[in-house]
């Protein structure tokens, strides 16, 4: 199968590249970073990049929280104009697979339930609660305390941030595109990945990458909020070969199938940062109380349909990954540096 993989110069684009070639698949770069260049905002390039392409993953998107909202116009034309013309020139090329990049952070907070009122929903935190260190959401209803759980595909989607929405609204086209066509589309919802090849010291690198490149410097990784919060940090060869396994698979035509995609194992955000800062041999984590506006407390996946529906599984378990990748390079990391 010939693939082109949009962002395939990036992060998780390139290890999707690697695994595809692994798997007799030969994948098409397309990619702003590469030698060619390729914005998929520019149909004409779009177009002859899909020439005789039989599927597409796309993996090229803006990350990040969103830096207020001043970059709002940018997110919004990279993530979803920019999938748009993609959709159209597919339309118009006749390649119905496609493999979007999605992400968790269109559920907003994670699946919570109190004692009193079941399964509830609680409103973004406050500046005020946030400030006071009331890091915890309560209860909408009665104020109580809640116990997180695993968030399945099926629940609400609240995006709560500029990133967030984009995400949400790229599987919305992409759904569009799927039923004006009869293609099938695939979101799998990403988790938080790391693993080698993650940017360093960027606005818009993950937590990981903030953590590792610190290390780096010889300086305490810095935990935000009280470090209690509750991520599923996944391997990114684990998410490149779901990628390959959602381009595989016979999904439903017509309609876009989102999968969760983590690896089933929620650790805190503390946790990963004196596992890493543990395997790296560096200086212990320093947990600040600082906070960033829009960031949700806990959101942990089920990432139990995409195991049953496309026999995938994650391979690298989290102290295994967390010492392979404090040895790994950082992209933008000078060489002979650990």
């Amino acid at each position: 199968m010939r693939v082109l993989v949009t962002g395939g110069a990036g992060f998780i684009g390139s290890h999707v590249v690697e695994a595809l070639v692994a798997r007799g698949h030969e994948p098409v770069v397309f990619d702003v970073r590469a030698d060619t260049g390729g914005d998929v905002r520019d149909g004409a390039s779009v177009a002859r990049a899909l020439a005789g392409v039989d599927a597409v993953c796309h993996q090229a998107a803006m990350v990040g929280l969103g830096q207020g909202f001043a970059d709002a116009a940018e997110y919004v034309s990279r993530n979803d104009l920019g999938t748009a013309v993609l959709l159209t020139a597919m339309a118009d090329a006749g390649v119905r697979n496609l493999v979007l990049a999605g992400s968790m952070v269109v559920y907003g907070e994670g699946r919570y339930a109190c004692g009193r009122h079941g399964v509830v929903r609680p409103g973004p935190r406050t500046v005020a609660d946030l400030d006071a260190g009331r890091f915890e959401p309560v209860c909408p209803r009665c104020g109580a305390e809640l116990s997180p759980g695993l968030v399945g595909e099926d629940a609400p989607v609240d995006p709560r941030n500029v990133y967030a929405t984009t995400k949400l609204a790229q599987e919305h086209l992409a759904a569009a595109w799927a039923r004006a066509t009869g293609g099938s589309a695939v979101s799998l919802r990403y988790h938080n990945v790391y693993g080698p090849g993650m940017p360093r010291d960027t606005p818009y690198a993950g937590v990981a990458s903030f953590f590792r490149s610190a290390l780096a410097r010889g300086e305490a990784p810095r935990v935000f909020e009280d470090g209690r919060q509750r991520r599923d940090f996944v391997h990114v060869r684990d998410v490149a070969a779901a990628n390959v396994a959602a381009l595989e698979a016979d999904s439903a035509a017509g309609a876009l199938t989102a999968y969760n995609t983590g690896s089933g194992e929620p650790h805190t955000v503390g946790e990963m940062a004196g596992a890493l800062a543990v395997a790296y041999g560096g200086p212990e984590p320093v947990v600040t109380g600082e906070y960033r506006l829009g960031d949700v407390r806990h959101i942990t996946a089920d990432s139990s349909r995409l195991r049953v529906a496309l026999g995938w599984k994650p391979e690298v378990g989290f102290e295994a990954g967390m010492v392979e990748f404090a040895r790994a390079r950082l992209r933008g990391e000078e060489p002979g540096t650990r």
